[in-house]
């Protein structure tokens, strides 16, 4: 996948592209779909096939006191769409500029002049450009002095429901990480930083690593989770993770994404990490005595190994 990130230059390619454009906040299930559709109909076409995406979620310049929290960070998107397939990706430099921008410019620049778009499939409520004025009705309006055609398609669905990034957001929200899994084709993934913590993990006889998640990401309801921790040589852990504010020490603390490394010995302050939490073991609570957290931490510890065993014959 070639990634463009500067609309001065632009890859153009001389047979067209088969093109969809949007957010693809966690590249969910819905997301896969329709990229497999893109892919499918530049293959029968023979031309490239192309996502057109933002670096910051338009809502975050739009409407950022609503704005929704992210289920994916650029880089982490950038690795899901690379793995469907797709011949380019042109990330758009979202900004207050971008966002008075009128959609008949858009179009000119960004799908014609940069990627020779020739189809465009976006879903059938697709908006976009100032006032969010460009939809399928003004694409397929600008599509013959411009040399493309437009596909709207339905939003896909999972049950009676479609698969959208709002219904993943729900999930996590109350702590439904399986859910949420199955919408977006895999386990939620929170990356960040490992910083020095308190220490409070490590006395108790569990050291954590204790992530710097950027507060623009969505986090699962406050509790602990059985899941996976990967360092940057593409290792994977078993791991206990803690997201919440742990009420036993403070009464108002920040939230922390914490996890401990099931039969890890070493150092991991200073590298990023990624956890992804797989199955909701409990909420977080309030003990009475160091001691009772710690048994309930070893409870916890037991049951994430369990789960996170390789199944038996």
């Amino acid at each position: 996948m070639e990634v463009v990130r500067d609309l001065s230059h632009c890859p153009h390619p001389a047979a067209g592209t088969v093109v969809t454009i949007g957010a693809y906040d966690g590249v969910h299930v819905g997301h896969r779909r329709l990229i497999d559709q893109v892919r499918r109909l530049a293959a029968e076409r023979d031309e490239a096939s192309a996502v057109v995406t933002f670096d910051r979620h338009p809502a975050q310049v739009v409407r950022p006191d609503s704005a929704p929290k992210l289920l994916t960070d650029l880089d982490t998107k950038l690795e899901l769409l690379e793995e469907t397939g797709i011949d380019y990706t042109v990330v758009i430099h979202f900004d207050e500029a971008r966002a008075h921008e009128p959609a008949e410019e858009f179009v000119h620049e960004a799908l014609v002049g940069c990627l020779n778009a020739r189809l465009i499939v976006v879903g059938h409520d697709f908006h976009f450009g100032y006032r969010r004025a460009g939809n399928v009705g003004l694409l397929r309006a600008m599509g013959p002095d411009l040399g493309f055609d437009v596909a709207g398609v339905e939003l896909f669905e999972e049950g009676t429901e479609p698969i959208s990034s709002t219904r993943i957001r729900e999930a996590l929200a109350a702590g439904d990480v399986a859910t949420a899994a199955r919408l977006l084709g895999r386990p939620h993934q929170l990356r960040g930083t490992v910083l020095a913590g308190d220490g409070r993990a490590r006395d108790l006889g569990f050291p954590t690593a204790n992530l710097a998640v950027p507060d623009e990401m969505c986090l699962p309801a406050d509790g602990v989770y059985a899941g996976w921790y990967q360092r940057p040589d593409g290792s994977r852990w078993p791991a206990a993770i803690s997201i919440g504010t742990r009420p036993t020490f403070y009464a108002d603390g920040a939230v922390l994404v914490e996890a401990h490394l099931l039969d890890f010995d070493g150092s991991l302050y200073g590298e990023w990490g990624r956890v992804e939490p797989d199955v909701y073991l409990r909420p977080q609570v309030r003990y009475e005595s160091v001691e009772e957290l710690k048994a309930q931490m070893r409870e916890d510890v037991d049951r994430a190994r369990l789960l996170t065993s390789p199944a038996q014959p």
